[in-house]
C-alpha cells in the first residue's frame, strides 16, 4: 500500500533528503524513511511539495506525460495587464522552448499568505502583483522564466496545488498524510 503526504516547503528548504551547505533539506522536516518528492521546487520557491513511499506513483506525479496540472502563485514586479496575461495563456517563447499554453489570471494578494523569511525586497516606487498560473509542464525554474521574459520577474512563488492537492490547512514547514 502507497503512502503519500503534502508538505509546505518554506524558502531556502532543498527539495531532497540529503542536506547541503547552508541549506535545510526535506530531512529537517520530515522525519519518515523511506519517502521521496515528487517532482522539486527550488530553494528560493515555497509551497506544495508531494512525497510517497511508491517509486510507481512518484513517477505518475512528476512525469509530465501525464499533465497533472501545478498551480503557483507568483508576486511579480509591476502589474501585468491583458495581454501580458493572454501571452501567458498562449505560451511563452523562452530561449530554449516555446511553453505550453497555461492558465493564467490575476490573482488579490492571497488572505492565508504567511510572511517570507526573509522578506521580499521592497521597493515603495515599484507596484507588485500576484498572478495564479497553471502549468501541464514543469520545466526548470519556468514560471520565473515565463514572468521574466514578459518583463515582469517574479518576487516570491508559492506552488499552491498540484493535480487535487493544496496547501490549504497546511503551514509553512508543516506536513500531513493524504487519506
Amino acid at each position: 500500500m502507497s503512502h503519500l503526504i503534502l508538505f509546505n516547503k518554506p524558502y531556502g528548504v532543498i527539495c531532497q533528503f540529503t542536506p547541503e551547505a547552508g541549506h535545510q533539506s526535506l530531512k529537517d522536516f520530515i522525519p519518515l524513511p523511506d519517502f521521496y518528492p515528487a517532482g522539486r521546487l527550488d530553494a528560493d520557491s515555497e509551497g506544495l511539495v508531494l512525497l510517497t513511499d511508491d517509486g510507481k506513483l512518484q513517477h505518475r506525479i512528476s512525469d509530465p506525460k501525464h499533465k497533472l496540472p501545478k498551480t503557483y502563485w507568483a508576486q511579480v514586479e509591476g502589474v501585468p495587464d491583458e495581454a501580458a496575461l493572454e501571452k501567458l495563456r498562449r505560451g511563452v517563447m523562452l530561449r530554449d522552448y516555446q511553453t505550453l499554453p497555461a492558465q493564467a489570471r490575476l490573482l488579490a494578494e492571497p488572505d492565508n499568505l504567511w510572511p517570507r523569511t526573509p522578506p521580499i525586497r521592497f521597493r515603495k516606487n515599484v507596484a507588485t502583483a500576484w498572478i495564479e498560473l497553471t502549468l501541464t509542464e514543469g520545466k526548470n525554474r519556468q514560471v520565473r522564466h515565463m514572468t521574466a521574459a514578459l518583463s515582469f520577474p517574479t518576487l516570491r512563488l508559492i506552488r499552491y496545488a498540484i493535480g487535487t492537492y493544496t496547501l490549504q490547512g497546511v503551514a509553512p514547514g508543516e506536513w500531513r498524510p493524504v487519506d
